[in-house]
């Protein structure tokens, strides 16, 4: 009996250890939306994002506000080019400046440590629940910390939090998420951007300063 009960502790942790959530990417090509909103209250804005992991590309049609004034914003991100524009489809004009960081695809990092498994809504009842993985750690160069949460299937991201000097906590929340891009053509400059009028200028006049620099 001491056996088979051992036998049968052991197989129970074996099981524990096999279901323990994995390190996981997200979708390479991601559509949707994402809000922001910061401790001191100094940013809140509301985003419809492309997610381009394959070529590195992000588009971003931005709402907000930053230091008690209202903004809109659509910029295109080009990692692998070093290059943001800023784009004003109405008038027709770009507004293009070095992107000083490096591409960080939605993953779960190699430093995250799982912190724990949840149900986000209810499990009383069939498609009333989500259940969702969060993993914690630190921003590169001891920057502060980090809290992000994913889908457990899919590796669809759902919130993260991170700890700034600037700003303090700020909590990224993804949502109405669509695996794909509707418009490829969206993650391309427009070709009002690509002339000899183009602006360049050399810092973004923006709360965005303070992520495009490594």
């Amino acid at each position: 009996m001491e056996v088979k009960g051992l036998l049968v502790l052991l197989c129970a942790v074996v099981g524990g250890l096999a279901l323990r959530p994995r390190r996981c990417y997200s979708p390479p090509l991601l559509s949707g939306a994402i809000t922001v909103a910061t401790q001191n209250e100094q940013v809140w804005t509301y985003s419809r994002y492309m997610y381009d992991a394959l070529g590195e590309r992000i588009r971003l049609h931005e709402f907000g506000i930053y230091q008690n004034e209202t903004f809109t914003l659509d910029v295109l991100l080009l990692y692998r080019e070093s290059v943001m524009f800023e784009i004003d489809r109405k008038a027709k004009t770009c507004k293009k400046r070095p992107l000083q960081v490096d591409f960080q695809p939605l993953a779960i990092p190699k430093n995250a440590s799982f912190l724990g498994q949840a149900i986000v809504g209810s499990s009383s009842g069939p498609g009333q629940g989500l259940l969702v993985n969060t993993w914690m750690g630190q921003l590169p160069n001891n920057a502060g910390r980090y809290l992000t949460t994913v889908t457990e299937f899919g590796c669809i991201p759902v919130t993260t939090s991170a700890q700034t000097p600037q700003f303090g906590w700020m909590v990224l929340s993804y949502i109405n998420n669509v695996i794909g891009i509707i418009d490829p053509n969206e993650l391309n400059p427009p070709a009002f951007c690509m002339g000899d009028s183009v602006q360049v200028e050399e810092e973004p006049g923006h709360f965005f300063s303070a992520f495009l620099r490594n």
